[in-house]
C-alpha cells in the first residue's frame, strides 16, 4: 500500500524502520487485550493512524498512509471515512504534528464514518 501511494503521490520509497511499524500494527491488537469495553471501531481505526502518524516508520508518506489505513480498515469492517478531501488531510497533519490525541482523532473518525 505504501509503495503504491508513494508511486501515485511520489516520496521516498523505504522503510527504515521495520520495528516501528511492527509496533504500529499492534496497537489495535493491544487496544482489544486491554479494553474493558472493547475498543469501538473508531477507536481501532484511530489507534492505526495515531500510530503510523507518529511513529514515523516509513522515509515518506507517513501521513498518507496514516489515513489510507484508517480508510481501508473501516471499509473492511463496513464502513468509510465520509470527511472532505480537505478535512482529512488537515487532521492527519494535525495529528502528526502533536496537536490531535489518540482519543481526538478517534472522535473525528466517530462524526465521520459512514
Amino acid at each position: 500500500m505504501h509503495a503504491r501511494l508513494v508511486g501515485e503521490f511520489g516520496g521516498l520509497p523505504g522503510l527504515p524502520r521495520t520495528e516501528l511499524l511492527q509496533s504500529s500494527l499492534g496497537r489495535p491488537q493491544q487496544l482489544l487485550a486491554d479494553g474493558a469495553p472493547p475498543p469501538s471501531l473508531a477507536q481501532l481505526a484511530a489507534a492505526y493512524g495515531f500510530a503510523l502518524a507518529r511513529n514515523h516508520c516509513f522515509s515518506d508518506g507517513n501521513k498518507r498512509i496514516a489515513l489510507a489505513v484508517i480508510d481501508v480498515f473501516l471499509r473492511i469492517n463496513g464502513s468509510g471515512l465520509t470527511a472532505t478531501e480537505e478535512d482529512a488531510a488537515d487532521t492527519i497533519r494535525r495529528l502528526a504534528a502533536g496537536e490531535l490525541a489518540e482519543a481526538d482523532l478517534a472522535a473525528w473518525i466517530a462524526a465521520n464514518m459512514g
